[in-house]
């Protein structure tokens, strides 16, 4: 049998390509994978010089907002934020615990980068609803029951707890139940939940139990709250009451389905 003409084998060379070509076509894809490694590689490395090692992206400055009685001096002070360092190795979190650890009367914190020099520091601070005495000064207490700070003089429009709380008598089993710890934090409720103009107004939140807590407002009037339960509905209890009856002198919303009012 013949085997295949020079014609034939010419027409098979240019159907399949043959071994010189094929090793060139492998050798364009080898170049072409590592000049894209190196590129890769370069920009990796040119990217973690302008975030780490050049001057760019540095820290320069610290602005603070949302202070009231603390000073932005004191809150950075205490942030630490390590001016002059990479913007992206700065721990945020960590300036943040470390915010309200140092400073208790910080609520809640917001550290932020602001590129390309910035890191940002967004304060609230806590609000008193409840004043403890504690010698000649006045602890500040939050509507969590916080004790935040201890301050010299009272706040304006802040009550003082007052505890009457017998220990003898019907109200020693209210005492020997709940406790002091849980009296004042039924007070620091109630206080919390009072309605805006009655707080500015109430001088102090008197305990005699954890049923009979009463407010003392500045004009003399008094009210009746009861335990500090269903804080929400005497609110609203009362601040009809005292629409309705403004001339009355004592209210008792200890039932707030039921209030009441008296001129004495």
């Amino acid at each position: 049998m013949a085997g295949p003409t020079t014609r034939e084998r010419g027409e098979r060379q240019q159907e399949s390509p043959g071994p010189p070509l094929v090793q060139r076509i492998r050798r364009l894809q080898l170049r072409r994978i590592v000049i894209l490694a190196v590129a890769v590689v370069l920009v990796g490395a040119g990217s973690v010089w302008v975030l780490y090692g050049s001057s760019w992206l540095r820290v320069e400055r610290v602005p603070v907002s949302g202070t009231r009685m603390l000073t932005p001096a004191e809150v950075r002070d205490a942030a630490g934020v390590p001016v002059g360092a990479p913007m992206v190795s700065v721990d945020t979190d960590v300036i943040a615990a470390r915010l309200r650890r140092k400073l208790p009367r910080i609520d809640t914190v917001d550290v932020s980068r602001s590129w390309p020099h910035g890191i940002d520091l967004k304060v609230t601070e806590r609000t008193p609803v409840l004043l403890v005495r504690k010698g000649g000064n006045f602890v500040e207490v939050d509507r969590r029951g916080v004790r935040f700070a201890t301050v010299a003089e009272a706040p304006k429009g802040v009550p003082l707890l007052r505890m009457s709380v017998s220990a003898s008598g019907p109200a020693a089993a209210s005492l020997r139940r709940f406790g002091t710890g849980r009296l004042v934090r039924e007070a620091v409720r109630v206080a919390g939940e009072l309605p805006g103009p009655v707080g500015r107004l109430t001088r102090t939140v008197q305990v005699r139990s954890y049923d009979d807590i009463r407010l003392e407002l500045a004009d003399g009037r008094t009210v009746a709250w009861g335990s500090g339960e269903n804080g929400r509905a005497k609110a609203r209890a009362l601040t009809a009451l005292m629409k309705a009856a403004s001339g009355a002198r004592h209210f008792d919303v200890s039932v707030p389905t039921a209030p009441a009012s008296s001129a004495s």
